[in-house]
Parts: structure tokens; sequence; C-alpha cells
């Protein structure tokens, strides 16, 4: 930490969503349900006397005390740890991230009045107990909080096109979906989702259906193999035409078809049967990486062409 620099708590998820609570250097915030409290979070799945944070000689620390849901930063379980600048707190539903704090920083006192207020607004527009921006909390970092803390619920992912479903029982993801299709498969579906950099999520109460192609996957599973695709995709995803692009197979056909692969096949007869580059995505039983690289190759040498 810089010295003499100040810090908040800003709330970025949960009931107290757009609230702050200074850290004061040498005053430390007990965090709990109990009304006596410095900082009073009601819920259910906060402990009567749930964390303590306090800033000691320009470090900010936070330390459990002994809670029943645990506390977590980053995504881990802590007893203890440094906080820094940028770091996401769990506790209970409410996510809290360590930022700057500018001059307007209101007293402890008064941040403790505000939280109230702040809840009490909430309940009267009827949200949902835990939602916030996908800017704030990348997908990433939610599904690693959620897995930690073993939620069970529908996390719902909203961006302007489109509308994404992951299911989690105990902190395991067992279905997803994208748009309440089903022609994407579960894993498949998560894997897209973490390219959305944009948009809005709530945890909905968790849905007791249940669905013809579960998986059982931890959210570590779905993030090393996913987060693999993601750069890879990232660096071609500029080359790949929009995705309402309608593709057609070239007339003439130049290049033989005895030179392709298997699945450059089964990706050039998508591209002959649905058209466009969505459809084709939607279709391809391969992951939108793969399905991605085969398109672009296609392309590259003259098998396909944009209609």
């Amino acid at each position: 930490m810089r010295p003499g620099k100040s810090f908040v708590l800003r709330f970025i998820s949960g009931k107290y969503q757009g609230g702050e609570f200074p850290i004061v250097p040498e005053k430390q915030i007990i965090v709990g349900r109990s009304s006596d409290l410095e900082m009073v979070l009601v819920e259910d799945m906060v402990s009567r006397k749930h964390a303590k944070i306090q800033m000691q000689a320009d470090q900010i620390w936070i330390e459990d005390l002994g809670s029943t849901n645990g506390t977590f930063v980053n995504g881990e379980k802590v007893k203890k740890a440094r906080l820094k600048e940028g770091d996401r707190v769990l506790i209970g539903t409410s996510i809290l991230k360590v930022v700057a704090a500018d001059s307007n920083a209101q007293p402890q006192g008064d941040a403790k009045a505000n939280l109230e207020n702040v809840a009490a607004a909430r309940r009267t527009s009827q949200v949902r107990t835990m939602s916030g921006s996908l800017q704030e909390v990348p997908l990433p970092d939610l599904l690693q909080l959620f897995g930690t803390s073993k939620k069970s619920g529908v996390l719902v992912l909203r961006t302007e096109d489109e509308v994404g479903k992951i299911y989690l029982r105990k902190g395991n993801v067992y279905y997803a979906s994208v748009n309440d299709g089903d022609e994407v498969p579960p894993v498949k579906s998560c894997y897209r989702m973490l390219t959305w950099e944009q948009g809005t999520f709530d945890l909905d109460p968790p849905d007791e259906r249940t669905f013809p192609d579960e998986v059982d996957l931890t959210v570590a599973e779905i993030l090393m193999e996913g987060m693999r695709q993601l750069d890879e995709f990232n660096r071609l995803k500029e080359q790949l035409p929009p995705l309402t692009q309608r593709l057609a197979i070239c007339q003439p056909l130049i290049p033989p078809l005895r030179d392709l692969t298997p699945d450059d096949v089964d990706v050039l007869q998508m591209v002959h049967n649905y058209g466009t580059v969505a459809a084709v995505l939607n279709k391809s039983m391969a992951t939108d990486l793969q399905t991605t690289t085969i398109l672009l190759k296609l392309i590259k040498l003259q098998y396909i062409d944009k209609a």
C-alpha cells in the first residue's frame, strides 16, 4: 500500500451494492449480523461476528472470526490475509472491493447508516439478492468465488444480445445454456460465456429441474480449460467475420476436398447447411475455438467465402 493513501470497501454485489465503507488507520471494522458492530450485514449467511478488517502501518488485514460460512478473498477461503487495492472479498452474498477513497469519503458512522439506506432502497425495488456488473466482477472471478463458497443457484448473465445461465449445485457446475437453447452443450456454453466482458449478473435461487445432458464439473475444471481456450480465442476473434455474416462454399470450388481433414469437412458441411457464422458455431460439436480455427482455415484456403 502507498503510505498516506486512503481506501474504502465498495459493495459491488449483494443487498448493499453501491454502498461504501471507509478503512480508517488503526481502527478495526468488525463485520457481522449483530447490530452493535461497525459494519452490519443483515443476512442469514453472515455470522453475528463474521470478520475483522483493520489497517495497520499502511497494511490492510482481514481475519475471519470463526464464521459459519467463511470469508473469501479473490475466491480463496482465508483465516487471515493481507488485502491490497483491487482485491475482492466475499462475505455472505456481498462482494466488497478494496478501492482508493475519493475526497468525499464518509465517516464510518455515516457509512453504517448509509448501508442500511442502500439495503432499504434495494428491498423496495425488488432486486435480486446477489447481482452486479461483469466489468466489476468478471465471470472467472465469480465462478471461483461461488465454487469455493459452494454456492447453489442459477447464475444468470445478460449482455446486450444474449442471456446465459450457469446452474450451480454446492459450487459445482451441472448445466449451462445460452439463450435457453439446448443445441450448444453445457460445457461449450460455459466456455462461450467466459468471452463475455460486458453485461450484468444475478444469482437466482436453485432450479429444481433436471436436464438430460447434465454434467458434474468443478469450477477449477471449467476454468482450467476454459481460460486456455479464451486466450487462444482472443487471438483469433478479430479475424472472424461477424456472427451474423452469411458464409457460402466458393463457386467454383477449386481446392480439392481430399486435402481436408474429417473435422474440416464437418465444418464445411455446416457452412453449406446453416449459412451464418453463429449457426455454424452453435451446430458444431467442436468447441468455439476449434470451429473458429477451422473456419479461418477454410476462408484462407478459399473453400468458403462471405455470401
